[in-house]
């Protein structure tokens, strides 16, 4: 039997209607995944920007401070201009580790320092603060500040400039050279500051009190030409240190002390070294002329150990020189002095002498480091102009 055919008229309904179902779901599938857009409707559809809004306008966010003490405070203040029709109000966000923000004050009973308002048409300062880290070299800090300007939610301030020290000796240390048994000496060090203002030296002072009353220090301020060739100091002084006879023979061991204002107290410290020369000298394989020091180095406790040098006496008084032992540090140390002999010339004598590191000896550190300051060994001479001649002692005795 032949099946009847379906008429025209209703396939063509039914295709329609099968059609619009399946373009229908897709169209809710497309509406789902895609977000809408400001360009996919038509004006007055989406609401734009109330023009009743705050509008906040920054001349200047980067800001190049130049340098900067280490462990001084520097300052800069950003202003902000509301040019809109409503309140711009600021909050403080987040900074790097070592700028602050400040000059923010609620106006409407908040926590002081957090939130600033500014009216329409009115403007405000943003003060950054920030201190010097490090030795030296280029430093960026940066904070961010919120605001309720829908177009700039927040701004970033940028400091940039370079770490100089706060102040600098040059040369480093004082040197006294060719310094003679009962002769005076004289050295002067540039000491440059680079603080904001003119540095103050309220004290200065030799610190060793063993030999600070034959130190006598003044001060004056450096000329602009000498401040200027050194890169980013603002001020500075001439220290003179004057030596009176007197200094005991072997090596300067002084300090000196400053105190400096500028604006905050700085203390400052500039070694003293030299080599005090006359009669009497140390020789051998273990001493140090450079360092003035003796330098036994590290040596086992359980199996001890043994050095020699000489002491040398020359002059009118060499006959009478006698070396005893006063002091010794560390006291496991055993010093043993020999007679003395005429060698060379006339009327120099040397006498030997043997440092024992003793087996069974206790552990000491005297590496003359900072951890381990200087040993020492004090000798009575019996010379008349120096009748004590101390060495310095650079040892460490381990197990």
């Amino acid at each position: 039997m032949a099946v009847p055919r379906p008429n025209a008229w209703v396939v063509a309904v039914f295709a329609v209607a099968v059609g619009a179902a399946i373009g229908g779901v897709q169209a809710a599938l497309e509406a789902a995944l895609r977000p809408w857009r400001i360009g996919d409707f038509g004006p007055g559809v989406l609401e734009t920007p109330s023009a009743l809004a705050p509008v906040a306008e920054v001349p200047e966010t980067r800001h190049e401070f130049g340098t900067i003490g280490s462990g001084a405070e520097g300052a800069h203040e950003f202003v902000v201009r509301n040019t809109g029709a409503a309140a711009l109000v600021l909050t403080r966000g987040a900074t790097s580790c070592s700028c602050t923000v400040s000059d923010f004050e609620s106006s409407e009973g908040g926590d002081e320092g957090a939130r600033k308002e500014v009216p329409p048409g009115g403007s405000t300062r943003v003060r950054l603060k920030w201190r010097g880290k490090g030795s030296g070299g280029p430093f960026r800090q940066q904070a961010t500040v919120f605001t309720n300007d829908p177009r700039r939610p927040e701004i970033a301030f940028v400091i940039e400039g370079t770490v100089v020290p706060t102040w600098k000796a040059v040369p480093e240390a004082v040197t006294l050279s060719a310094v003679t048994a009962g002769v005076g000496t004289q050295a002067t060090v540039k000491l440059f500051t680079y603080g904001t203002e003119p540095p103050v030296i309220e004290t200065l002072v030799a610190s060793d009190p063993q030999t600070a009353g034959l130190f006598t220090l003044s001060s004056t301020p450096l000329a602009a030409a000498d401040v200027a060739a050194e890169t980013g100091a603002t001020g500075g002084f001439a220290i003179t240190v004057s030596v009176a006879p007197g200094l005991p023979l072997g090596a300067v061991r002084q300090t000196i002390a400053a105190t400096l204002r500028m604006p905050e107290k700085t203390t400052v410290e500039i070694p003293v070294e030299g080599t005090v020369t006359g009669a009497l000298a140390l020789a051998g394989a273990a001493w140090d002329s450079s360092r003035q020091a003796l330098l036994l180095g590290t040596v086992s406790g359980r199996t001890g150990g043994r050095v020699e040098v000489f002491l040398t006496a020359k002059g009118p008084h060499a006959a009478a020189v006698k070396p005893l032992v006063r002091e010794v540090v560390p006291a496991s140390l055993v010093v043993e002095i020999g007679a003395g002999k005429p060698v060379g010339e006339k009327g120099v004598v040397r006498f030997p002498i043997s440092i024992v590191v003793p087996p069974g000896s206790p552990a000491a550190n005297h590496r003359c480091s900072e951890q381990g300051p200087a040993g020492r060994i004090v000798l009575d001479t019996g010379h008349p102009d120096h009748p004590e001649f101390p060495i310095r002692v650079c040892v460490a005795i381990g197990p």
